[in-house]
């Protein structure tokens, strides 16, 4: 094949090379070769389907899946401004609005000269200290109008981001309450060290005594999760750390992994030595790219340690290692059969089940997939024994959980707690006040009204992956829950039909009603489409998508009703008003030329 237009060949197949020219790496080989231009121009599809092997269909079909990847130029500049709703209510519209305005351009759009697309992303995991923005990948939080009048002046010198000020990447951990997790100052090995002298018998029942359970929402015992996995025939086997943290509010990966990343790593391979397992992977969501250099380093100071790669601690039965996998801007990557579907190349497209992970997972192995704050945990368990671990919390949720606390508060940003800690000290600690719904569990989560605020973080109770956004009384309830359902709509995978087209329905009516011709039978509408994609839908994307409105209608029904113009059907599209550009082409405004006139006679 001759040499590409823009692409040196040479460069792609050293990329090829480096991932073994395997087909499974398909993610990571687009990943870095749009790092060579900022796209993936048509001839390098078909070269690396070529070198791979494959259906360049199945190149394409990847790189079309993932939100940061481009097969059109995007710019030498790319700028996502995050939208989630606690940046929707800091301002970020107004910020990127003047960004446009400044830089001459349309969101959405390249400008003329190549340089430059201003585009919204989900959430960037930045609730904390927003708005924010990502800048070829990198975070930029805190924006100001200054700042955003500062970022357009350097685009247009274009600087490179290396000399951009310092302080614009600085992401603070805001960690405003400690408990035993981030109160663990631990030596690295220490952890590991106890556990071998357990044995994996002894390390296993630890962890059931503990009765810790999963981290990521869904509360599944860990202890069940890795002995499945460890009973399971198949090798070698395999532990995935997901941090794919995409639920809109969630941040507390961000922080694990950017100031408690040997906790982390130690935690995976604990798992790995309950398990037996020899692999590992830590899921990296795209929006956390700018972590990926520290987190390699500290993987390499782990192996220089003995504490990774073969015979861990001269144990010559222990071999386990971890490779960090990209990726690239897809919420439903973080189910766990769709991040296994990522891991292995493809689309992110969750799998029917069973078969489950534990007993075939990444390439049919047997496979644990655990949260970021799961695996930390488990340090804590093995310093201090199951016991102890489960002293704390409550009889069904044992020890402590991090919340990532954003919204109408004076203090946003991470706090533990343990579990059975009532909403009310929450909203107080953080101080929040005029306190009018909690959103708990990010978009797929619960809306709490004030008079739920003694209800307890708890998986008896509110159980929650860890976002927890507070809305005060000068907020309309149906803005935020139209905020999620776009959410939905657009990070629907598009695998099944209940979700692809319920969640587009579903936002259809929430902005006939924003648009003001909502009708009493839109909510009937939705209350069937609820039904609908919580029963029919593929996997939880679909079935969640419709909670923030069926929990909204049920607790702040006028923020809807006043929204409603007709007890019967109002339709949302004004026909006659659509034909308005053709009257005037052809120059004709007479009675005959209106749609509601010819109603009119006809009555």
């Amino acid at each position: 094949m001759s040499a590409l237009p823009a692409t040196p060949t040479d460069a792609l197949d050293g990329i090829l090379q480096r991932h073994g020219h395997y087909p499974t790496e398909l993610l990571q080989i687009l990943i870095e070769a749009q790092d060579l231009e900022g796209w993936l121009p048509a001839p390098t599809l078909t070269h690396i389907a070529q070198a791979l092997h494959i259906p360049r269909s199945r190149v394409e079909g990847v790189a079309g899946f993932y939100s940061f990847l481009y097969t059109q130029p995007v710019g030498r500049y790319r700028v996502l401004f995050s939208d989630n709703i606690t940046d929707r209510m800091l301002g970020n519209a107004e910020l990127m609005d003047a960004l446009c305005r400044k830089l001459w351009i349309e969101p959405g759009k390249l400008s003329e000269d190549g340089l430059v697309s201003i585009a919204t992303t989900s959430c960037t995991g930045l609730c904390d200290q927003g708005p924010g923005m990502l800048v070829n990948g990198r975070a930029i939080g805190q924006l100001t109008h200054r700042r955003i009048n500062e970022i357009a002046e350097m685009i247009r010198q274009q600087r490179p981001l290396d000399l951009w000020p310092a302080e614009y990447f600085q992401i603070s951990d805001n960690i405003r309450r400690k408990d035993s997790l981030l109160n663990l100052d631990m030596k690295p090995g220490a952890a590991l060290s106890a556990v071998v002298e357990m044995g994996r018998e002894g390390w296993l029942r630890e962890v059931q005594t503990s009765n810790l359970r999963g981290r990521g929402g869904a509360g599944f015992a860990t202890a069940v999760k890795w002995a499945s996995a460890r009973n399971a025939s198949g090798e070698p086997k395999v532990i995935v750390c997901n941090a794919d943290e995409g639920e809109p509010g969630t941040f507390k990966d961000r922080v694990l992994l950017n100031s408690y990343a040997d906790l982390v790593f130690e935690g995976m391979t604990l798992a790995a030595w309950a398990v037996g397992a020899s692999e590992g992977f830590l899921y990296l969501r795209g929006e956390y790219r700018y972590l990926l250099p520290q987190l390699e380093a500290v993987l390499a100071r782990r192996r220089e340690a003995g504490l990774l790669g073969r015979h861990i601690l001269h144990e010559p039965c222990f071999d386990f290692d971890i490779r960090i996998h990209l990726g690239a801007g897809a919420y439903v990557c973080g189910e766990e059969t769709a991040l296994i579907e990522s891991l292995e190349g493809k689309r992110g497209t969750p799998r029917i089940r069973p078969p489950f992970p534990v007993t075939k997972g990444y390439l049919g192995r047997p496979t644990v997939v655990n949260n970021v704050e799961t695996l930390a945990k488990t340090c804590l368990i093995a310093l201090g024994g199951g016991e102890a671990f489960a002293a704390s919390g409550t009889a069904q949720s044992a020890g402590t959980k991090l919340l990532s606390i954003s919204g109408d508060c004076a203090e946003p940003g991470i706090y533990e707690y343990p579990f059975g800690v009532p909403i009310a000290r929450i909203l107080e600690d953080c101080g929040a006040s005029d306190t009018q719904a909690v959103q708990v569990g990010g978009a797929a989560g619960v809306c709490l009204a004030g008079y739920e605020f003694q209800r307890r973080i708890a998986y008896e109770d509110v159980p929650t992956a860890g976002a927890f956004m507070i809305f005060d009384g000068t907020r309309d309830l149906f803005d935020v829950a139209r905020a999620f359902v776009h959410f939905f709509a657009h990070e629907s995978c598009g695998f099944c039909t209940p979700c692809r087209v319920g969640t587009s329905l579903l936002q259809g009516f929430m902005d006939k009603l924003a648009d003001g011709h909502g009708a009493k039978a839109d909510l009937a509408d939705i209350d069937w489409l609820d039904r609908l994609l919580k029963n029919a839908s593929h996997c939880g994307l679909g079935s969640a998508a419709p909670n923030p409105v069926i929990d909204t209608l049920q607790k702040f029904r006028p923020a809807y009703e006043r929204r409603l113009v007709s007890l019967d059907f109002e339709p949302a599209f004004d026909l006659d008003a659509a034909l308005a550009e053709a009257r005037q082409l052809t120059a004709r405004d007479d009675p005959g030329a209106h749609l509601q006139t010819h109603e009119e006679e006809e009555k």
